[in-house]
């Protein structure tokens, strides 16, 4: 399956973001699907997870309460909405696929990912 991340950019602190990612190939709704950020100079770190028919997610406790994960099948897409956002969540944004793991928060467990987008917040 290929993935492609879309709908990073500049934003104020306390603005909003929608993050997408559209998947082609293979049968997307079988996949946990997650989006991880990683900051200059920082480890690839967890951000939210959904799971293959999207009724159960996981979040960071950096983010609980800001970010929403979400996807539509019939789309083939997930989306991550961003609000309140803080200087801090600045980083490169990646979305990816799980095939065998259930709403895992580790990298290892995902075996597609898509580019990356670039989210900036500045203060």
């Amino acid at each position: 399956v290929q993935l492609q991340a879309s709908g990073g950019g500049l934003v104020q602190a306390g603005g909003s973001l929608r993050l997408s990612c559209a998947a082609s190939g293979r049968t997307f709704s079988g996949y946990t699907m997650g989006w991880f950020r990683q900051a200059p100079g920082k480890e690839r770190e967890f951000v939210a997870t959904i799971s293959p028919e999207g009724a159960s997610t996981r979040y960071a406790d950096s983010v609980k309460g800001r970010f929403t994960i979400s996807r539509d099948n019939a789309k083939n897409t997930v989306y991550l909405q961003m609000s309140s956002l803080k200087p801090e969540d600045t980083a490169g944004y990646y979305c990816a696929g799980a095939t065998y793991f259930y709403n895992s928060r580790s990298a290892y467990d995902y075996d597609y990912w898509g580019q990356g987008t670039q989210v900036t917040v500045s203060s």
